[in-house]
């Protein structure tokens, strides 16, 4: 699959280029006038609708995206995707996340093996598990049901699982699931998010899940023994056992913990952390919260949406659309942002998420065979729930930079209210603007309009709005556990669509490891300075200043603390 040859030096990637001035002499308010045009970026699928009407392009523009697509070989990456080859190439690992939510019968290979049996063997674990935990099967050292969870991860292990904890909080069946359970998230090492988490809970009551793939994620592990202590002093050593139990892939670390192998929950190399929401990292934490077969619907609305990436027809197939304009906007348009918009609270830890998954994935500068690209790819994502992201940053994407806004809506509310009285209900509210803001974005208002409506002349330029500024709309029927699996699965493909057209490995993360080893430096200087009051060394200056203004401040620190857990 290796080729040298960088995609802009092809020629449907020049021809995009040449393709440029077309558009920029275009505005939305012509495009949007054309009704025919209009239709074709108009796409359902399983009840999902996407207009992407209002992006800065014309058929002929998808038309040329989709040969970007063919020069791009992206049918032979997805395929290679799908059968498990080591796409993966810096690290010599396949990349296999569609394989944690196919079906039971499905055949998914992996060196010559179906992995998908070794998948179901884990889920029905997790199956088994989280019902002796929620019934009561399964109890702590002295007796007591378990009714709270601490998932203690981060990165990929926290996120992802906190998005979707975050959106099923409101779901009608979700809640009466989750009755008298309470699930919390442990991922900064500040011990101001250590005292959040168990402020208000019994050691006696509580379940941790300790969330590490090798088991020596520096974060994670500091946490866990934070949290072993809080269980042991409180109940004893022994509590350990009944108190913690582990994902992770490396048992002999988990058994040196204290924790039972027997109860580690395994996940494979094959998944990316960014990418493990659907594995144990996020199936166990959210099926002790909300029962397996709840989570078994969003597996399953993710595997729909793998299914349609992997088959549709690119003109049809959602994620690939949503991914080749996005390389139109940031590598074309020199858009290098995008604005994430859920119009639901529920998804207020959407954007967080998605953050990860794409800034870590695209963040890179070079080729899979490591040239350096001579064109931008990567993009900064950010967003906020509408209607609260429109009395905070929309003034910028409304009138400063041009920002490529997502818009997603919701047909039917998790949580509708209705008011005597009102002209709309609470979520009629909500959506107006959800459809508005496309619009205004699209079309601006002009200095014409604004003399039209006798606004007086020095405040003309103040309120003109040029428009033109590109947006699509995607409307899901409800926010079921199936549709919030979807909408993963979505912008998963969507991330990768855009690595596999740029030509670089969306499966790696190279730049977070040197933060790694330098925290490692500074945390061994940390240590000998205060247990053997040795000075600063080997840093630059500023580095060593700072470090040496933070031992002298913080020097009532112990050397050797007695174990102090956070006031709560």
């Amino acid at each position: 699959m290796a080729s040298s040859t960088l995609i802009c030096e092809t020629q449907p990637w020049k021809d995009l280029k040449a393709h440029l001035d077309d558009i920029k002499n275009t505005h939305l308010r012509n495009l949007m006038s054309d009704t025919d045009r209009c239709k074709s970026m108009m796409l359902e699928f399983d009840n999902l609708f996407l207009d992407y009407s209002r992006q800065c392009a014309t058929t002929d523009t998808i038309d040329k995206l989709l040969k970007l697509a063919e020069a791009a070989r992206l049918k032979e990456k997805i395929t290679s995707m799908f059968n498990g080859e080591r796409i993966n190439s810096t690290e010599n690992r396949p990349v296999l996340h569609v394989a944690l939510r196919a079906s039971r019968d499905a055949v998914i290979q992996s060196d010559g093996t179906n992995v998908v049996p070794e998948v179901w063997k884990v889920l029905d674990k997790i199956r088994d598990f989280s019902e002796r935990v929620r019934t009561g099967a399964w109890v702590g050292a002295t007796g007591k049901a378990l009714t709270n969870v601490i998932a203690v991860g981060i990165g990929g292990s926290f996120l992802g699982p906190l998005f979707v904890h975050t959106a099923l909080q409101t779901d009608a069946e979700a809640i009466e699931s989750a009755a008298g359970r309470n699930l919390r998230f442990l991922a900064n090492v500040d011990p101001i998010d250590v005292a959040r988490n168990i402020t208000g809970l019994s050691p006696e009551t509580t379940l941790v899940v300790v969330v590490s793939k090798t088991f020596t994620t520096a974060e994670t592990m500091l946490n866990a023994r934070t949290l072993r202590e809080w269980i042991s002093s409180s109940l004893g050593p022994e509590a350990v056992a009944k108190h913690m139990v582990a994902v992770s892939t490396n048992l002999t670390l988990v058994e040196k913990f204290g924790i039972d192998p027997e109860n580690a929950f395994a996940f494979w190399d094959w998944v990316g952390g960014r990418y493990s929401v659907c594995s144990a990292v996020g199936v166990l934490p959210l099926s002790l919260q909300y029962g397996f077969p709840v989570v078994e619907k969003f597996l399953k609305g993710a595997s729909s949406i793998d299914q349609h990436f992997s088959s549709a027809p690119f003109e049809k197939n959602i994620p690939v659309l949503l991914g080749l304009l996005s390389v139109w906007n940031v590598s074309f348009l020199g858009y290098p942002a995008r604005a994430i918009l859920p119009y639901s609270q529920a998804l207020e830890k959407f954007a967080p998420h998605i953050q990860q998954v794409s800034m870590e994935s695209n963040g890179k500068g070079v080729s899979i065979e490591g040239v350096p690209l001579p064109f931008e790819a990567g993009e900064i994502d950010f967003g906020e729930p509408g209607t609260n992201g429109q009395h905070s940053f929309y003034q910028l994407i409304h009138q400063g930079r041009v920002i490529p806004c997502d818009f997603i809506g919701v047909v039917k509310s998790q949580q509708p209210v209705y008011l005597k009285g009102e002209v709309v209900n609470n979520h009629d509210e909500l959506m107006s603007n959800f459809f508005a803001q496309p619009d205004a974005l699209a079309y601006g208002k002009t200095a014409e309009q604004l003399l039209n409506e006798n606004v007086a002349q020095h405040l003309i330029s103040h309120k003109t709005f040029s428009g033109n500024r590109p947006s699509l709309s995607l409307l899901l029927p409800s926010l079921s556990a199936y549709n919030v699996g979807q909408l993963l699965a979505i912008y998963e493909h969507r991330v990768a669509v855009e690595g596999f057209i740029w030509g670089i490995n969306s499966f790696d993360q190279w730049g977070v490891e040197l933060g790694k080893s330098l925290a490692s430096q500074v945390r061994k200087q940390l240590h000998a300075s205060r247990k053997k009051k040795e000075p600063v060394e080997g840093f630059n200056f500023s580095t060593t200043t700072m470090l040496t203004k933070y031992l002298e401040a913080s020097k009532d620190v112990p050397a050797d603390p007695s174990t102090h857990l956070p006031n709560m």
